[in-house]
């Protein structure tokens, strides 16, 4: 068993981190093995930013979003020189682990140090939902409600104007936020990178419905598409309908994290902790159909997460 390790967060933040992060150091300190945080991500690992932690330092954290170990973005990462800086930096602190929570971009840096030599075990950390091998992330569940809520009032100011609303989601090039929130909205139409769509044939579609009476109408629009406020220009212009564009932002990133988020990011960090502790590494802990499997780091990393074509469809019909 190892008697040292030592958890980051990178990237993005997530709603849920904490409670991963809590989980890893309560379940390694009841397990009698020291803990350190690494603060501010592999920028702080670098800066040699790094923390003894114990139980009293993940107190109180369960229930806020963002992540109290901080985050930033590390491009230096990438070189190989610089890694070896920093494992030499773990190991002058006696680490011979490592849990990280982040999504692709910081889980591929842990399979580039892993590749040195560092014990590595990830957990999926974005509210993209875009980690392969795994059909949850951390803080996707919570993202996917604040939108939600989104959609529920824009429907109430869009109804009273015959309005067309165009809202913008996050997600990058994964089209998951936007679907999942456009069929628990009631869009009537989700634009996504993975499907094609035709604009021209959406507005006369939506012009057509108006003329038969509809009062609104919602599209959601994820980022991997394009600019929402230059498709809801066009589609004003082409419909002669009042359209609207609320562009979500990094509210999406914020609030205090589900009881779904809370919950399977509990069981993810006590998986990691105890598979680290064990000897396993080179692996990140996801959920799959309802239960926590392992994946392998690099398939991880080197594989792309596709849309399930069954959302798409659903989306489709109930949107008629």
């Amino acid at each position: 068993m190892l008697k040292s390790i030592a958890i980051m967060t990178s990237g993005g933040d997530s709603p849920g981190m904490n409670a991963a992060a809590r989980a890893v150091v309560r379940t390694a300190l009841y397990e009698g093995v020291k803990v350190f945080g690494i603060y501010d991500g592999y920028k702080g690992m670098l800066e040699d930013r790094i923390v003894e932690l114990n139980s009293q330092s993940v107190s109180d954290i369960i229930q806020r979003g963002g992540t109290f170990l901080g985050t930033a973005r590390c491009p230096e990462f990438k070189q190989e020189e610089t890694r070896k800086e920093a494992l030499k930096i773990l190991q002058r602190h006696g680490i011979e682990g490592l849990v990280i929570i982040g999504g692709d971009g910081s889980l591929t840096g842990g399979s580039l140090l892993s590749d040195l030599g560092m014990p590595i075990v990830g957990l999926p950390g974005t509210i993209d939902n875009d980690v392969w091998g795994s059909d949850y992330t951390i803080g996707a569940d919570t993202a996917l409600n604040t939108i939600l809520d989104a959609i529920n009032k824009l429907r109430d100011t869009a109804s009273a104007h015959r309005r067309i609303i165009v809202l913008e989601v996050m997600g990058r090039e994964c089209g998951w936020l936007a679907m999942m929130a456009g069929i628990a909205g009631g869009a009537e139409y989700v634009l996504v990178p993975e499907v094609k769509y035709d604009l021209n044939k959406i507005c006369d579609e939506l012009k057509t419905s108006y003329d038969n009476g509809r009062r609104y109408s919602i599209v959601v629009v994820a980022e991997g598409v394009g600019s929402a406020v230059d498709i809801g220009k066009e589609i004003g212009e082409k419909t002669g309908i009042d359209t609207r564009v609320t562009v979500l932002g990094h509210v999406q990133r914020g609030g205090s994290p589900t009881a779904e988020d809370r919950v399977k990011a509990s069981m993810l960090g006590e998986k990691a902790a105890l598979a680290l502790l064990n000897g396993q590494s080179n692996i990140v802990f996801g959920i799959n159909e309802g239960k926590v499997v392992a994946i392998d780091l690099h398939d991880s990393v080197n594989n792309n997460k596709t849309l399930d074509p069954e959302l798409v469809r659903l989306a489709r019909v109930l949107s008629k």
